[in-house]
């Protein structure tokens, strides 16, 4: 069993930053993409971002485009979720997951194996 553990969510005025922050322990924590969705109130969970194990190719979802990037440092074990510009629509529990096994959709929140408990992230306007 693989425990994430995110950390770094918050309030935050409109047009401020946060960094999230996903350890996940263990050695073979680099061989696994890993991803970040999100969780609004009474929404479904929506895929945000994901990063390939090397962290060569990421890929994001159309709404935080050009204001949130990913990366990862695997000699932590950690990916980084840097957010900025946020908006009011961007508050929601966020949270971290692996894909283990790398095959089927990677935008769909089941491809992923395992999961952190989350952190969540307030924007006020």
């Amino acid at each position: 069993q693989v425990q994430l553990v995110e950390s770094g969510g918050g309030l935050v005025q409109a047009g401020g930053s946060l960094r999230l922050s996903c350890v996940a322990p263990g050695p073979t924590f680099r061989n696994y993409a890993m991803g970040w969705f999100r969780q609004a109130p009474g929404k479904e969970r929506k895929f945000v971002t994901r990063i390939t194990w090397s962290g060569a190719i990421t890929y994001y979802a159309d709404s935080v485009k050009g204001r949130f990037t990913v990366s990862r440092d695997n000699a932590k074990n950690t990916v980084y979720w840097q957010m900025n510009s946020l908006k009011p629509e961007d508050t929601a529990v966020y949270y971290c997951a692996l894909d283990k096994y790398n095959i089927g959709k990677y935008f769909t929140w089941n491809n992923y194996e395992y999961w952190g408990q989350g952190t969540q992230v307030t924007v006020s306007s």
